[in-house]
C-alpha cells in the first residue's frame, strides 16, 4: 500500500429518530445563531422541516434560512449564502439535505470568514483557505453522494462552465436517518445509490494492482450496494434497505477506501464537465457513461477487471478466460444499469441544453484529465466515449 496520513473529521448520528434524540445535545455546543440551509422544499412536504425548527426552537437558537440551493449548486449560490451567514453572525451552519445541499454549505463556510474569492483562489492559484470555517453539520435526507464525510465540495461555476471539486469545511457532525429518504422519489434513490457505486468503482480501478485492504472493502461495498438497489426494486419502502445504502454511501466517500492506493475518478470528471452544460442528474450521467468509459481502459486491466467480474458480479470462471472475464463484468455492469431503469445514453437524460457532437466537444475539450487510472485518457478519447453513449 501507498503511504497515508487518515483523520476521521465527522461524528455520525445513524438511525431513526437520530435528529430528535441527538439534535438537542450536539446544537448545545454552538452559540445562538444558526443558518438552516436546504433546497426546493421537499423537507416542509415530509415533516423534516417542522421537527428540525423544533428542535432550533426548543434549543433556543436563531435561525436565518437560505434556501432555494439547486441540484447542480453554483458558486453564486455559494456567494449568496456566504453573505447571508456573515450578515446573521451565524455560529452554525445546518445543512439539511442531500449532497448538493451540504457541499454548497462547505463552501460558504469558508467564503464566509474571508473577503478572498475562493474559486479564484482555489482553481486558479491553488492555494487552500487559511481562515477556520463556520462550524457545519448535516442532516442527510438524500444519500449516495456521501458528501456529509468529507470536506470536497462539487461547485457549477456557470460564468467559467465548469463544475470542479473545491475543498473547504467538513462536517463536524452528520445526522443519517434512513427514514428521512423515504419519501423521495424511486428514481432519485436509484440515482443516488448508482453514485455510491459509482465512487467505489471509481476507487477499486485505480493503479493499485496488489491485492490490498482497500480493494477488499470496496468489493463488499459494491456487493452490498447491488443487493440493497435489487431489494429496493421490490419494495421502494424497505427501511432496511435504505439504512445499508445509507451507510455504503458514507462508507464509500469517507476515505476508507482510498487510503495507500491510487484512484481513478476520470468518470466523475468527465460527468462534472457534463453536467456543466447539460444540468442533468449526476448519478444518472454516471449510470450512461461508465460502461462506456470501462470498454475504453478495460484492456489496460484485464485482471483487475476480471476480478470484478468474479467477486462483485459472482461470475464463474468456467469456460472464460480472463478477457472474456473482465468483458462479462462490464456487460453485468450495463446489465444492471438496465435492470435499475436508469439511463443507458445521453439522449435519455434531463438537459437544458441539447446533447449532440458539438456540445460534447465542448464538454470533452474542457475535461479534466486525471493520471490515477489504468490508461491515461487524451480530450479525444473522451469525446470518443461521449459519443458512445449518445
Amino acid at each position: 500500500m501507498e503511504n497515508f496520513v487518515y483523520s476521521y473529521p465527522t461524528k455520525v448520528y445513524f438511525g431513526r429518530g437520530a435528529a430528535k434524540e441527538h439534535l438537542p445535545q450536539i446544537l448545545s455546543a454552538y452559540g445562538p445563531n444558526v443558518l438552516l440551509a436546504y433546497g426546493g422544499g421537499s423537507i416542509k412536504k415530509n415533516g423534516i422541516y417542522e421537527e428540525i425548527t423544533g428542535l432550533l426552537k426548543a434549543a433556543g437558537k436563531t435561525v436565518t434560512e437560505f434556501t432555494g440551493i439547486m441540484s447542480n449548486p453554483t458558486y453564486a449560490k455559494v456567494q449568496e449564502g456566504a453573505k447571508l451567514a456573515r450578515e446573521s453572525k451565524a455560529d452554525l451552519i445546518l445543512a439539511v439535505g442531500g449532497g448538493s445541499v451540504v457541499d454548497c454549505c462547505k463552501i460558504v463556510a469558508a467564503q464566509a470568514v474571508t473577503d478572498e474569492d475562493l474559486w479564484e483562489m482555489e482553481m486558479v492559484r491553488h492555494s487552500i483557505p487559511a481562515g477556520v470555517p463556520i462550524p457545519l453539520g448535516a442532516i442527510v435526507t438524500a444519500s449516495g453522494t456521501g458528501a456529509e464525510m468529507n470536506g470536497g465540495a462539487v461547485i457549477t461555476n456557470e460564468a467559467a462552465k465548469t463544475k470542479a471539486g473545491m475543498f473547504a469545511a467538513a462536517p463536524q457532525f452528520a445526522v443519517l436517518d434512513p427514514s428521512y429518504t423515504l419519501s423521495l422519489p424511486a428514481m432519485q434513490v436509484l440515482s443516488g445509490a448508482f453514485d455510491t457505486l459509482s465512487h467505489a468503482m471509481e476507487t477499486y480501478f485505480g493503479r493499485s494492482d496488489r491485492d490490498n485492504t482497500s480493494d477488499e472493502v470496496a468489493e463488499a461495498i459494491m456487493r452490498n450496494t447491488i443487493t440493497n438497489m435489487r431489494t429496493l426494486l421490490k419494495d421502494m419502502n424497505d427501511y432496511t434497505a435504505r439504512s445499508n445504502l445509507m451507510w455504503t454511501s458514507a462508507m464509500a466517500e469517507n476515505g476508507i477506501l482510498k487510503v495507500g492506493r491510487l484512484t481513478d475518478f476520470e468518470c466523475h470528471q468527465i460527468e462534472h464537465q457534463l453536467g456543466a452544460y447539460t444540468d442533468c442528474n449526476h448519478g444518472q450521467g454516471l449510470a450512461v457513461i461508465h460502461p462506456a468509459y470501462y470498454r475504453r481502459v478495460y484492456q489496460a486491466a484485464i485482471p483487475k477487471f476480471a476480478r470484478f467480474a468474479r467477486n462483485v458480479w459472482g461470475i464463474s470462471d468456467a469456460g472464460r478466460t480472463e478477457q472474456e472475464m473482465a468483458e462479462a463484468g462490464i456487460q453485468a455492469l450495463s446489465d444492471f444499469i438496465r435492470e435499475c431503469g436508469l439511463p443507458t445514453k445521453l439522449t435519455e437524460l434531463r438537459s437544458k441544453e441539447e446533447i449532440n457532437p458539438a456540445l460534447l466537444r465542448k464538454v470533452a475539450d474542457s475535461c479534466n484529465l486525471l493520471q490515477g487510472g489504468y490508461k491515461q485518457l487524451t480530450h479525444e478519447d473522451v469525446y470518443h466515449i461521449l459519443c458512445e453513449c449518445l
